[in-house]
């Protein structure tokens, strides 16, 4: 099984970070979509407001480009969700070696370390939001079908031979 997420390179530092963030939004706020990721909420919004629906509220993208290696090191971008640039991809690249994500001397070698970096950590987001999304969407719909149909449902139906070998 995948690990949830690569383990952190200063474990502290991003406690540290997660905690201000829940500091700044208040404890169990989260917005009307149901978006309670601190990261993601706008500080000062009242009601709670994530940045998604503020954006949406406003008539804009509700997408952020992603600098995968960091603007330092790359000007290549991938469209994602603001939320997510948010809660999720940014912190990661706080989470690299300083130098790396800042390369204030444009070093290349650094820079490509950032662009590997960029990719594992976009690869798991990507990992985690499509692939993980469809598992946990298939044993949902399965343990319904166990519930309508009763175990061994799937051998009435064409999924049969998808059967695994014993």
């Amino acid at each position: 099984m995948m690990p949830k997420e690569p383990p952190p390179r200063n474990p502290i530092r991003k406690y540290q970070r997660k905690a201000s963030a829940a500091r700044r939004i208040g404890a169990g706020k989260k917005c009307a979509c149901g978006e309670s990721r601190p990261e993601a909420l706008i500080k000062g919004s009242n009601p709670t407001i994530c940045a998604a629906c503020q954006r949406k509220g406003q008539g804009k993208s509700i997408c952020d480009a992603h600098h995968v290696a960091g603007k330092s090191n790359s000007n290549a971008t991938v469209p994602v969700p603001v939320n997510d640039h948010r809660a999720v991809l940014s912190p990661a690249q706080h989470d690299w070696p300083k130098d790396t994500l800042e390369n204030p001397d444009g070093n290349p070698v650094l820079a490509a370390a950032a662009s590997i970096r960029g990719f594992v950590d976009t690869l798991v987001y990507l990992m985690k939001e499509l692939l993980l999304r469809i598992a946990n969407m298939l044993e949902t719909y399965n343990a319904s079908m166990v519930e309508q149909h009763g175990p061994g449902w799937w051998e009435k139906t064409d999924l049969r031979k998808f059967t695994p070998r014993r």
